[in-house]
């Protein structure tokens, strides 16, 4: 699987009454039967909780019956391998030969006999052999507060997402009606559904632009010149669209809106050459002169003006970076379009005014002031008011640069400055984190607590549907995901709203909520955040402070975190990582252990097996196999205090406690040490208030750390991160294109 791969449809199977093994069965089979429309590239399977089949043997027991755990576990291996027995070779055929005695059941297994000291023991009555999941759970998915398998399916390169998204959802309604009653198959992520909203939205919005452009054109230009002008808008669009294909240029969100952005300009070219042969038309030209002379004069001047145009969009095109990968189709789209307008306005323009203008009925509109097109009282007052301008140009030129000083001054200190600002989409994240160290039980247990908050009556009327990850971040359903990777003390919701509207006012509920520091979660930390576009950034505020003493690290981390704390616009301030975990170390004595023939592997190779479990074969179950696992009893694995009391097993076929060959110790120690340039680096993050941008607040913190960092050792530093960081990027990028 591919980290960059996105899932344009997620789906999720949930069952009344049917547990998680038998939800996957029919998972399996569901996602046989997608893989087979056409555009499917691969299929994902979220919240599989693998079976096993633990052997719980209690130590003690075994040390009472002097029965060396590797006799189990030989046992075992030796029943259930799987040796060639060889075959006949006959004139016709060739008959392999198959020995039975492999394990088919949990009752065979238990059925085993294994022989110690002269004695014959039955398994199952020396240990509790039974089939389960695995054993610290894995990543988990829950909808709607139920347990649940997610399937998540990739589009290949270059399919239609609509198209697909329409074989899926036929074909899911289908799978639905022949699933088992009690078992239910929702959708948890759709872009399909999005790409045709924004679709709509972009041809509705295309639909508004060409209108407006039609009813000026008609209002200023009159009836006929307006109808030249007008039929050249489908032409232009349509051959634009066959540009992009042939250029590999998708309909998406960035293409759209470089269209949206381009409407505007793709008549200009088509006014100027009209207005031209009205212009020759009135002063008594026929239509074929007035034609050709709007190409001649015109043709040069017009590409000249489109290329300085779509030369400017160059600089975001050619940038090299993130945001440049993303703004890439505006510098396409608009110069494909701009050039495709000139074309348009100087070869099918002039056709179009050939047949459709009449110079009669031109001639006479210009009689009316004296043949002269230029005579009327609007061409006077403008040629009044150019000529008054040079007569005084400096004043002219003084006012414009006054003018221009202030449009940069209002822009730099009264205008917030984002490079890409959050998604329209109705989707809202929900992060939890624990302390670090929390099990992935304790956060199921915090992420039921918030299933039941949206529960609540103000809550479910904003919420359409929902779905949680435990242990993990969602799939990336959505290209600039902040994907979180695995880490058992973290939970996302994906809440799905019915619109904008109603994400924003779930958004300040959830968070007005959180955020009540007396509150019931005060001892958690939630983050309540919107999809973001762009390259993704996670926090919008960061500073990294990096060292490499890890003491003199916290401590400016926290002097960091409490200037952060203190700006009004900042809230949920945080660190990546600061948190000691919990450890017991096992100090040996190495002389005992040695005397008694146990080596520190040994003993660390004994303890993972009885307190995690080791794999000692496996079972076959159709094209599955299940893990055989081996471990010691639900009371020896949950009591730490009885670890001093484990027998540990000696070479000399004795059993010795663990307390006669170490000292057991409880400490804390880092659990997580993040570096950057191999430089130990704590990043303190914090979330926005609404109504301001992350680089004004980071504009304001950053000087606050001056004397931080000149108190700070040598090789410490402090940088700004976030989406600051990356709006510089992204600028800087463009800025190194702009001399072209």
């Amino acid at each position: 699987d591919e980290f960059g791969d996105t899932f344009i449809s997620v789906y999720a199977l949930t069952g009344d009454g049917f547990d998680l093994a038998a939800l996957r069965r029919h998972a399996d089979g569901i996602a046989r039967e997608l893989r087979r429309l056409p555009d499917v590239k691969k299929i994902e399977l979220i919240g599989v909780q693998e079976e096993k089949i633990y052997i719980e043997v209690s130590h003690a027991k075994l040390a009472t019956l002097g029965l060396n755990p590797l006799a189990i576990v030989d046992a075992l291996r030796r029943q259930n391998a799987m040796t060639p027995a060889g075959f006949y070779e006959t004139p016709s055929d060739r008959v392999r030969i198959r020995v039975s005695g492999d394990f088919d059941s949990v009752d065979s297994i238990s059925e085993l006999g294994i022989e110690a000291g002269g004695r014959l023991f039955r398994l199952g009555d020396i240990a509790r052999v039974g089939r389960g999941f695995a054993e610290p759970p894995t990543p988990r998915m829950r909808v709607q507060g139920e347990d649940a398998i997610g399937i998540a399916i990739a589009m290949n390169k270059g399919g239609d997402v609509i198209e697909l998204g329409e074989r899926l959802h036929a074909e899911t309604a289908r799978l639905q009606r022949e699933l088992p009653l009690g078992i239910d198959l929702h959708v948890v992520a759709d872009q399909p559904q999005i790409v045709r909203q924004s679709m709509n939205l972009f041809m509705s919005s295309l639909a508004e632009a060409v209108l407006i452009v039609l009813a000026v054109s008609f209002l200023s230009l009159g009836m006929r010149t307006g109808a030249v002008v007008a039929l050249s808008i489908p032409l232009v669009l349509a051959v634009t669209f066959l540009l992009m294909a042939v250029f590999g240029i998708d309909l998406q969100r960035i293409s759209l809106g470089a269209l949206v952005i381009a409407l505007g300009l793709l008549v200009d070219d088509a006014i100027i050459a009209a207005e031209m042969m009205v212009v020759k038309m009135e002063q008594g030209w026929d239509r074929f002169r007035a034609a050709t002379f709007a190409y001649t004069s015109t043709a040069f001047p017009m590409l000249t003006g489109t290329l300085i145009t779509a030369i400017g969009f160059m600089p975001v095109g050619l940038a090299k970076s993130g945001a440049g990968e993303y703004t890439f189709s505006i510098f396409a789209v608009v110069s494909i379009a701009l050039l495709v307008s000139w074309l348009v306005a100087v070869v099918f323009t002039p056709y179009l005014g050939y047949l459709v203008l009449d110079p009669e009925k031109l001639r006479r509109q210009a009689g009316r002031h004296g043949g002269d097109p230029y005579g009327t009282t609007f061409y006077r007052r403008v040629r009044a008011i150019i000529a008054w301008s040079l007569r005084h140009r400096w004043l002219v030129i003084g006012a414009t640069a006054i003018a221009f000083a202030a449009s940069l001054a209002v822009l730099a200190l009264g205008v917030q400055k984002q490079f890409f600002p959050a998604s329209s989409r109705p989707e809202l994240l929900v992060d939890l984190w624990l302390p670090n160290g929390a099990s992935l039980i304790a956060t199921e247990a915090q992420a039921v607590r918030v299933e039941r908050l949206l529960a609540e009556p103000q809550m479910t009327s904003s919420v359409k549907y929902y779905a949680s990850y435990l242990g993990n971040g969602s799939p990336r359903f959505y290209l600039p995901l902040d994907q979180q990777l695995f880490n058992d003390n973290f939970a996302q919701f994906v809440i799905t709203t019915h619109d904008i509207d109603a994400r924003e006012d779930l958004k300040r509920r959830l968070e007005r909520r959180f955020g009540d520091p007396d509150g019931e979660w005060s001892g958690l930390r939630t983050r309540v955040l919107r999809l973001e576009n762009g390259p993704p950034i996670g926090f919008p505020v960061q500073f990294r402070v990096s060292g490499d003493d890890l003491d003199e690290l916290r401590r400016a981390a926290g002097e960091v975190a409490a200037v952060m704390r203190a700006n009004p616009h900042l809230q949920e301030v945080n660190f990546d990582w600061n948190e000691m975990s919990k450890v017991v170390r096992i100090d040996i004595d190495q002389d005992r252990a040695r005397a008694l023939g146990i080596s520190s592997q040994e003993l660390a190779g004994f303890l993972d097996s009885m307190l995690t479990g080791v794999n000692i074969t496996q079972m076959r179950e159709g094209d599955r196999l299940i893990d055989v696992v081996a471990r010691a009893t639900g009371d020896e694995r949950a009591r730490i205090s009885a670890l001093a009391d484990i027998n540990i097993h000696t070479s000399n076929g004795r059993y010795v406690p663990l307390a006669q060959l170490a000292r057991i110790r409880y400490e804390l120690e880092d659990g997580l040490i993040a570096r950057r340039n191999r430089l130990p680096t704590v990043t303190v993050r914090a979330d926005l208030r609404d109504g301001i941008q992350a680089p004004v607040v980071t504009a304001e913190i950053d000087p606050q750390l001056d004397a931080l960092r000149a108190r700070l050792p040598a090789g410490f530093r402090i940088e700004a991160g976030g989406a600051t960081e990356e709006s510089a990027k992204g600028e800087n990028s463009i800025k190194a294109v702009m001399p072209l």
